[in-house]
């Protein structure tokens, strides 16, 4: 199973989402495209949130240096990322593919991350609840379904928002996977807990 992590937009939880479904289904990790913060990228962040020995967490096909949309990122770095150079690591374990803001972020003059989305990956929509909220997860949903991308479910992160989560689930018929509370902090044994409460929906996508 390849499972393709995507948010709403930006700083929504995809990369502790990522870790909780990389934890469940002791599966591989790959971020093709990290932009700035190298040196505490996100394969960094998940490799300290797992606890299983089997995932292997494979190297970005693009580095960049700078924080930013991955289009000016790379411009920055004096590169052009070509999809034809992203190429997919070979593994007979599951893949988790965490993608990079969200689905219409650039890439380049005629790339969006949704164009990493090849035709195999179950797509993950991360969800989480601010004014505006309900239209960004409803456009993201919309997109994907118009593109026949297969979507395998919405999992919401922080504070609890029934009338939000209810309307985006009653418009869109999508599996709720769950939701992650809004934690204090977290560690391997959060994650762990997590891993375990959501490893059934998981292993049923």
């Amino acid at each position: 199973m390849k499972l393709f992590i995507t948010g709403i937009g930006t700083d929504v939880g995809k990369t502790i989402a990522s870790a909780i479904i990389t934890e469940s289904l002791e599966a591989d990790y790959w971020k093709p495209i990290q932009a700035g913060d190298l040196e505490t990228s996100d394969s960094h962040k998940i490799k300290g949130y797992l606890s299983n020995d089997k995932t292997v967490i494979h190297p970005n096909s693009y580095a960049l240096n700078t924080p930013a949309s991955p289009h000016l990122a790379a411009e920055l770095d004096n590169v052009i990322i070509d999809l034809e150079k992203i190429i997919e690591p070979v593994t007979a374990n599951h893949l988790v593919v965490e993608g990079a803001g969200g689905i219409f972020v650039p890439l380049n003059d005629t790339d969006c991350v949704v164009d990493l989305i090849k035709p195999d990956y179950k797509v993950i929509v991360v969800s989480r609840h601010y004014l505006g909220s309900i239209n960004h997860t409803l456009l993201t949903i919309e997109a994907l379904k118009a593109r026949n991308t297969a979507i395998a479910g919405i999992l919401f992160n922080g504070k609890e928002n029934e009338s939000s989560e209810s309307i985006i689930l009653n418009k869109t018929g999508l599996n709720c996977i769950g939701r992650i509370d809004e934690e204090p902090y977290f560690d391997q044994n959060v994650i762990r807990e997590y891993a375990d409460l959501f490893r059934e929906k998981l292993l049923n996508l």
